[in-house]
């Protein structure tokens, strides 16, 4: 069974975090979490330590960050009951997960039944490809020149994160071209996928 809880902003509020802790293996406490993040900057850096700081308050006990930027020996990593996969620039993090192999450790570990938690660009790789990032006025650049665009297929979903009323023209000019189903997500929302059932949360 694949459990994944795709979020424009994390946990950010009572009923995202009511369904996060709903969909857990085990109590809270008893969880072991691996935070993957890209951050190349100082303000990354902070927003990832806040999503640490995040599952902390909620009750996780072991929180391990990799950042992709740095060496990751994937063959060494145990496994977890969480993967929470954080934002930025959708196409280097697919570039970085791949050339890492972390895209490889990932699927296997949401095969064997870890709750996915994505966080936008998170979110976003975790469909059927990511060509929604590079999408309309606010999308992410493609500075890596990625040709493969296939995300982790964990959900036939593409979740369009961090959407607002001014952007609903080009989520629809984007629907049109695409076979598959796209979601959009304000800050507030957060998609919970459970194989085959899907539900909008906030």
């Amino acid at each position: 069974m694949k459990k994944l809880l795709l979020t424009s902003n994390g946990l950010r509020n009572e009923q995202i975090i009511k369904t996060f802790l709903d969909e857990l293996s085990k109590k809270v406490e008893e969880i072991n979490a691996l935070v993957v993040a890209y951050a190349q900057t100082q303000e990354e850096e902070f927003y990832v330590n806040e999503s640490k700081q995040e599952l902390l308050k909620l009750g996780v006990q072991t929180v391990v960050v990799k950042n992709i930027n740095d060496l990751v020996d994937v063959d060494k990593l145990p496994d977890f009951d969480l993967m929470y996969v954080c934002g930025g620039n959708t196409f280097k993090i697919l570039h970085k997960l791949r050339e890492t192999r972390l895209d490889v450790y990932i699927t296997k570990q949401v095969e064997q039944g870890a709750l996915y938690v994505g966080v936008s660009a998170g979110s976003i790789i975790a469909g059927p490809d990511i060509e929604i990032a590079g999408w309309g006025s606010e999308g992410d650049e493609n500075e890596v020149n990625l040709q493969d665009l296939e995300g982790f297929n964990f959900t036939d979903i593409a979740v369009f994160p961090h959407f607002h009323e001014e952007l609903r023209r080009e989520v629809e000019e984007f629907r049109k071209k695409v076979e598959y189903r796209v979601v959009e997500l304000t800050d507030e929302q957060a998609l919970i996928v459970i194989d085959d059932f899907d539900k909008l949360v906030g």
